[in-house]
């Protein structure tokens, strides 16, 4: 029987998201699952965590990992998969996990499956699928390996939900650092606050492209403020300087799937396309009636964005 591990990512205290979604793919691999969480704070994260099905709950309450370090996180990561007989290893496709998954799988002699949007189990058998060629096609995969370390696409599976039971809480220690990894400092993170939703988790998200220029910001935050909704932004935008990187929405940026996404301005490259079209409703606003973003919208408005866009945002405000 399938038993899976899956790697919680925190943020403080607090259980991001997208570990919700690991935890549903756990779910499906139909075995007995546990949880690790890593950081002094961890015990408070495991709170959160016990309510979800898994056999365990585990934590390694060590400051030394309180700050995420790939080379401290994957040597204890390792020796609980081992130790604990887990034959999968599950991650969420952020950018946690796309750093700590295949340094990971190559520390277990694993085979990797990155950013899976489904999992097919038959007779034991495990077939993971996932997108290709920036998402216009999709390639199913089997591993061969005795272990499999796989990262889930946060916005195909939903988040889990509690399911009454309580699992137990066991501490375990961290595993020793290694020379290299002992070399290794953490300075500082230079996080970007703001008071939007996380552009990851957002209910609804805003994206603008080159076309809105230096008048990026002027133009979408009055409608994201009247939505309660993120920013994002295409490749080009950011390119230009027109929007900070961190908003890239797109293949080499972030992949949303919220329930409202607008694209105004964006003409609909592939790239972006890759990371916003498991949004439930697209709006897309565009003056160039054939600009490929009309061909995956629910609705679209062939207009200037500049009239458009006040227009639309004077409605919602009333």
């Amino acid at each position: 029987m399938s038993r899976t591990l899956v790697v919680a990512e925190l943020q403080g205290e607090v259980v991001r998201n997208a570990t919700y979604s690991a935890i549903t793919l756990a779910k499906r691999l139909n075995g007995p699952f546990a949880i690790v969480a890593f950081g002094s704070r961890s015990r408070a994260a495991a709170e959160a965590l016990v309510s979800y099905g898994a056999e365990k709950v585990l934590i390694v309450d060590d400051a030394a990992v309180d700050q995420y370090v790939c080379e401290r996180y994957a040597p204890s990561i390792a020796t609980i998969t081992r130790n604990g007989g887990f034959d999968t290893v599950v991650v969420t496709a952020t950018a946690f996990g796309k750093d700590l998954a295949p340094r990971l799988a190559a520390r277990l002699d694993a085979g990797y499956a990155a950013d899976i949007s489904a999992v097919e189990v038959t007779d034991g058998k495990r077939t993971y699928c996932r997108p290709i060629y920036a998402g216009n096609a999709y390639a199913w995969l089997e591993i061969d390996s005795p272990i499999h370390v796989v990262s889930v696409r946060q916005t195909e599976f939903a988040p889990a939900q509690p399911s009454g039971a309580k699992s137990t809480v066991d501490v375990v220690p961290l595993a020793p650092s290694e020379p290299a990894g002992a070399r290794i400092e953490f300075i500082r993170a230079e996080v970007g606050k703001s008071e939007r939703p996380d552009l990851g988790e957002a209910r609804v998200v805003v994206s603008g492209g080159r076309a809105l220029k230096e008048q990026f910001s002027q133009v979408l935050e009055p409608l994201a403020d009247a939505l309660g909704a993120a920013i994002g932004a295409s490749r080009a935008a950011c390119d230009a300087g027109f929007a900070p990187p961190e908003l890239q929405v797109g293949q080499t940026g972030r992949t949303v799937a919220p329930q409202l996404y607008f694209a105004i301005g964006i003409s609909g490259a592939i790239q972006h396309i890759a990371g916003m079209k498991g949004s439930k409703v697209i709006v897309a606003i565009n003056k160039d009636p054939d600009a490929p973003i009309f061909q995956i919208a629910d609705y679209g408005l062939v207009q200037d964005l500049f009239v458009a866009v006040p227009e639309l945002v004077k409605e919602l405000r009333g």
